[in-house]
C-alpha cells in the first residue's frame, strides 16, 4: 500500500490562522475543535480544491449515494500514513449530510416546505489536508499519494507564508426573529402529547428556526461564533455563491477508529449560571433530574439498537451513562455507546443504518420523524445533520449539527430544538430552545 507524505508546519493552536489562506478556495473547509478555549477536541483538519465534488443527485436514493461515496474512496485510492504519525485523515470525502438526506434512506411524508432549497448532500474528495494535532502540539500538511508534486509544492509554499487577512466584516440587516409565535410552539407541544398519550411515540424532538438578513463575509461571523462558544466539533464549510455553513456543536454523531465505533448522545440541558454557586445548582439539577435522565436513556437505547445493524453481535456497551459536559452557554447531559463493526461492514454502512442520529429525532426514529415533518413549518436543512470526515483508510468522524447556521441566499438561519417527553412544560422547552442558541444570535447581533 502507497504511503501519505507529511510535511511539518509551525504549530498553531488557532486554525483560523491557517484557514484565511484557503478562506476563498473552492471546497474550503475546516473541521474545528475550537481550540485554543474549548479543550475537549484534539484535531483541526482544513482542506480545499477536491478532485471531485459528490452531491446527492435528484433520482439517487441515499444507499446509492452512499454507494458513490464509496467509489470515491477508491478512485483516489488506498494509503495508509507514515507509522510515526497518529493522524485522522490520509486523504478523502469531506462534507456534510443534511438532516434531510435521511429522507432518501426512509419512507417519510413531504408536508414541511423545503424553502432553504440546500443539497441534502454535498462532500468532496479531498487528496491533502491540514492537520492540527492539540495533544502532540504539532501542524502539518499531509499529502495523498496521487497528488502531483506541483500541487504539494505549491500549498507547502501557500501555508509557509503569513496570509493575508481580507475578511470583509459581516453583520445582520435586521434582529433575527423566529419563524413561529410562542402559541405557535404551544400549538404543537399540545399535539406532540397527544401522540405520546396514544402510545405513537415516547419522545419527539422538536424544533423552532430564527433568521434573518445579513450581508458581508461569513467566515467574519464564524470566527466571532467561535470566540464566544468554543466547542469540540465546530466546523466552516463554504458553498457556492459566498453561501456557508457555520456549526457549533458540541455533539458527536458516529466516530470510527480502528473498526471501533461511538456515537455520544446529548440529551438534556441546564443554562449556566450568572455566579458560581448558581452555575453549580443548575449542573447539579440537570444531573439529578429523573426528566433528562429519562430522557437520555431513551435515545441510548434507540442508539443501541441502531448501532447494533451494523456492529457485531455482542459488541455494543454503554461505558458512560449520564456524564456532565459544560459549555459557555449551557450544561449537557452526555452518554456514550460503543461497538465493533461486524465483518463485511463499513463507515457508510453505520451512516446509512444510523442517520439521521438518534438524539435529534426521538424514539422510536421514524414515528419520531414523520411527526416532525408534520409540525414543523420547515425543513431542517443542515441542522441535525452532519458535518463529516471519511478517508481512505476507514477512519470517521462526524458531528451533529445542532448549534448551526447556514448563510444562504443573503439570509442567516439558525434553528434551536430539544426532546419532547410526557412530563415536559412547553414554558420551559420553548426557554429552553432559545437559550440553547441564545449565545450565537447575541453575538451576531453585536458584529
Amino acid at each position: 500500500m502507497l504511503t501519505c507524505s507529511v510535511h511539518p508546519l509551525p504549530y498553531l493552536a488557532n486554525p483560523a490562522d491557517y484557514f484565511s489562506a484557503i478562506r476563498n478556495a473552492p471546497g474550503a473547509v475546516l473541521l474545528d475543535s475550537g481550540r485554543p478555549t474549548a479543550d475537549r477536541g484534539r484535531f483541526d483538519l482544513m482542506s480545499a480544491w477536491p478532485e471531485a465534488e459528490l452531491t446527492l443527485q435528484p433520482d439517487e436514493s441515499g444507499r446509492e449515494f452512499l454507494q458513490r461515496l464509496r467509489e470515491g474512496l477508491k478512485q483516489l485510492g488506498a494509503a495508509s500514513l507514515p507509522d510515526e504519525y497518529e493522524l485522522p485523515f490520509a486523504g478523502g470525502l469531506i462534507g456534510y449530510l443534511s438532516y434531510d438526506f435521511g429522507r432518501q434512506l426512509e419512507q417519510l411524508p413531504a408536508n414541511a416546505r423545503d424553502d432553504l432549497h440546500l443539497p441534502e448532500a454535498q462532500l468532496g474528495l479531498y487528496a491533502w489536508a491540514l492537520i492540527s494535532d492539540h495533544y502532540a502540539a504539532t501542524s502539518q500538511l499531509v499529502f495523498h499519494p496521487n497528488l502531483e508534486t506541483a500541487e504539494r509544492q505549491r500549498l507547502i509554499q501557500l501555508f509557509s507564508q503569513p496570509a493575508p487577512s481580507h475578511n470583509k466584516p459581516f453583520n445582520l440587516k435586521q434582529p433575527m426573529q423566529p419563524d413561529i409565535s410562542a402559541s405557535q410552539y404551544q400549538q404543537a407541544l399540545k399535539q406532540i402529547h397527544r401522540y405520546i398519550q396514544a402510545g405513537d411515540c415516547y419522545q419527539v424532538n422538536y424544533t423552532q428556526r430564527f433568521s434573518g438578513q445579513c450581508e458581508g463575509d461569513a467566515w467574519s461571523a464564524y470566527g466571532a461564533l467561535r470566540a464566544a462558544c468554543p466547542t469540540p466539533f465546530s466546523g466552516f464549510m463554504s458553498l457556492a455563491g459566498d453561501n456557508a455553513i457555520l456549526s457549533l456543536s458540541p455533539e458527536r454523531f458516529v466516530r470510527i477508529s480502528q473498526n471501533q465505533v461511538e456515537t455520544r448522545p446529548i440529551k438534556g440541558t441546564r443554562p449556566r449560571g450568572k455566579d458560581s454557586r448558581e452555575d453549580a445548582a443548575n449542573a447539579a439539577e440537570l444531573l439529578a433530574s429523573p426528566k433528562d435522565r429519562a430522557e437520555n436513556l431513551m435515545i441510548v437505547d434507540l442508539l443501541r439498537n441502531d448501532l447494533g445493524r451494523t456492529c457485531r453481535t455482542g459488541s455494543v456497551s454503554v461505558p458512560q451513562l449520564f456524564t456532565l459536559e459544560s459549555y459557555p452557554n449551557v450544561h449537557h447531559l452526555v452518554s456514550s455507546v460503543i461497538g465493533e463493526l461486524a465483518d463485511g461492514k463499513d463507515a457508510l454502512d453505520l451512516i446509512g443504518d444510523s442517520f439521521p442520529g438518534g438524539s435529534i429525532t426521538g424514539a422510536p426514529k421514524i414515528r419520531a420523524m414523520q411527526i416532525i415533518d408534520e409540525l414543523e413549518p420547515t425543513r431542517r436543512s443542515i441542522y441535525c445533520g452532519s458535518l463529516l470526515y471519511l478517508d481512505v483508510r476507514g477512519e470517521m468522524d462526524s458531528s451533529i449539527a445542532i448549534r448551526s447556521l447556514l448563510v444562504k441566499d443573503g439570509r442567516i438561519n439558525c434553528w434551536g430544538g430539544g426532546g419532547i417527553v410526557a412530563d415536559s412544560d412547553w414554558q420551559d422547552e420553548y426557554q429552553e430552545s432559545i437559550t440553547k442558541v441564545k449565545v450565537l444570535l447575541d453575538t451576531l447581533q453585536t458584529l
